[in-house]
């Protein structure tokens, strides 16, 4: 693992690091916020997955969580959304899909299979480099995210509630089986038989049995994706079907941008911190 840079934030000091990834056959940059209690004693990690066109980057450096991850003794890992390189396939013309746009998944379909394997590298090795290398308490995780990342968030939970103490997210594509903007990655990534793409949505895995303690959402009601791509109604509907709690804010006047997620970070660190 290779640190690129670090800082003093809050008391506690933000990195961002650069690792040869096996997952994904390429170099992958995460960042990790670590806060000053972790100088005494190991801290419980909250996952932060981004969105559509997203890095590392834009919440690290747009979110402002390190104040609130600071005041509660929280770490936060921050990873890619994507295989990088040259070599890496991709449709330049396409923000919804290649690089910026991994969807949280395994792809099973050439030539993706190779680089597209954000699931196990968020799920397995990710975990494996942060608990070798930060006082990180791996026996309490929480995950969110934003849009995208708020899919690839509640998949992950719903998928492994043994792990997640806690799931939140910003504006999540709750069902992206039928949404205009990751129907087109899932047939690339996955191929044409639909039924391998409900394991990677949430309210088709909660219409399989799923089931996680209870759920955090945040959405702005002026976001211009909310009707075709967002639909947080399905996931609501789902959870009570399912008799899953479910928090959920329609947050008046608000978009989908970080001016958004970052008015309300603070709010969601402090839910994930009562349950880790």
């Amino acid at each position: 693992m290779e640190e690129i840079s670090t800082a003093r934030s809050h008391g506690g000091v933000q990195g961002i690091y650069r690792h040869a990834s096996r997952a994904t056959a390429c170099d992958m940059t995460f960042s990790v916020f670590v806060p000053p209690q972790a100088a005494r004693a190991p801290a419980p990690v909250l996952w932060y997955l981004s969105g559509l066109t997203c890095t590392h980057a834009n919440v690290t450096e747009k979110g402002e969580y390190r104040a609130a991850a600071a005041a509660h003794g929280v770490i936060v890992v921050c990873p890619d959304t994507s295989p990088r390189g040259d070599d890496i396939p991709d449709d330049p013309d396409d923000w919804r899909f290649g690089k910026g746009a991994g969807f949280y998944l395994d792809a099973t379909e050439g030539p993706y299979a190779r680089h597209y394997r954000m699931a196990s590298y968020i799920l397995d090795e990710l975990p494996a480099l942060v608990a070798a290398n930060f006082p990180a308490d791996m026996s309490r995780q929480g995950i969110f995210g934003h849009s995208m990342g708020g899919h690839g968030a509640l998949t992950m939970a719903l998928k492994h509630p043994e792990r997640f103490r806690s799931c939140s997210a910003f504006s999540p594509i709750v069902q992206p089986t039928t949404s205009g903007w990751s129907r087109p990655a899932l047939q690339k990534y996955l191929g044409p038989d639909e039924r391998a793409w409900r394991a990677y949505d949430a309210t088709a895995l909660i219409e399989d049995g799923r089931r996680f303690k209870e759920f955090l959402v945040d959405q702005g009601a002026a976001d211009p994706f909310l009707q075709d791509g967002l639909k947080p109604w399905l996931l609501q509907e789902a959870c009570a079907k399912a008799a899953i709690p479910l928090t959920l804010h329609m947050r008046e006047g608000y978009d989908h941008s970080y001016y958004f997620i970052s008015t309300f970070m603070s709010g969601h660190i402090a839910w994930h911190a009562a349950r880790l």
